[in-house]
């Protein structure tokens, strides 16, 4: 009698990636803050900023209450939160994407 030879189930080699969460940036409308204020601000600490967006996020700000500048790794945000608070700005916890 023969036997079948023992066939060992194949393991999975596959990686699965779990990328970190991005977190956003987000400034909240106030009553001290002017709008060149916010706008210099913004165009100042976010990389990439122009200063026609700025100024678009800056109405979006005080018309809608707030808006998200930035959005990206937490390291980063953690700075920009940190940076355009410092600069007085009106800021929400950072809360991820």
């Amino acid at each position: 009698m023969a036997t079948a030879p023992t066939v060992a189930p194949n393991r999975s080699t596959q990686v699965v990636r779990k990328h970190y969460p991005n977190y956003k940036v987000i400034v909240l409308n106030d009553d001290f803050n002017t709008f060149e204020h916010v706008s210099k601000c913004l165009t100042k600490y976010i990389p990439g900023m122009t200063s026609d967006l700025a100024w678009e996020l800056t109405n979006q700000i005080h018309f809608e209450g707030q808006a998200i500048v930035w959005t990206g790794p937490q390291e980063q945000a953690e700075l920009y939160h940190q940076q355009l608070r410092r600069e007085g700005l009106t800021m929400a916890p950072l809360e991820a994407a």
